[in-house]
């Protein structure tokens, strides 16, 4: 069993900067691609972006380009997610989830092909 743990949310205002961390506990995710979604009130849960086990490729959703960037390190079993530029329609509960592929060559965007969630951690920006 892996366990993600979010960390690193907050309440920031437009325009500032925070940096979310997963770390996974239970056994290594080094082989496994992991992703970041995110879900406002109201709205489904969507993918933000994804990197794959080596951390050789990446997917942004078009709203986060440019201001997001994910990295892993494999040897602290974390994977981070730095938000820069940060705009009120990035308030959302920020989930991470891991791949239920071992070794897998691409990316998944679907929330239904991960299968180890962390519990959330919650993103505010103000304007």
């Amino acid at each position: 069993q892996v366990q993600p743990v979010e960390s690193g949310g907050g309440l920031v205002q437009a325009g500032g900067s925070l940096r979310l961390s997963c770390a996974a506990s239970g056994r290594t995710v080094s082989g496994y691609a992991v992703g970041w979604f995110r879900q406002a009130p109201g709205k489904e849960r969507d993918i933000v972006t994804s990197i794959t086990w080596n951390g050789r490729s990446t997917y942004y959703a078009d709203s986060v380009k440019g201001r997001f960037t994910i990295s892993r390190d494999n040897a602290k079993n974390t994977v981070y997610l730095q938000m820069n530029s940060l705009r009120p329609e990035d308030t959302a509960i920020y989930y991470c989830a891991v791949d239920s592929l071992m070794l897998a060559r691409d990316l998944g965007t679907a929330p239904s092909r991960y299968n180890y969630w962390g519990q959330g951690t919650q993103v505010t920006v103000s304007s």
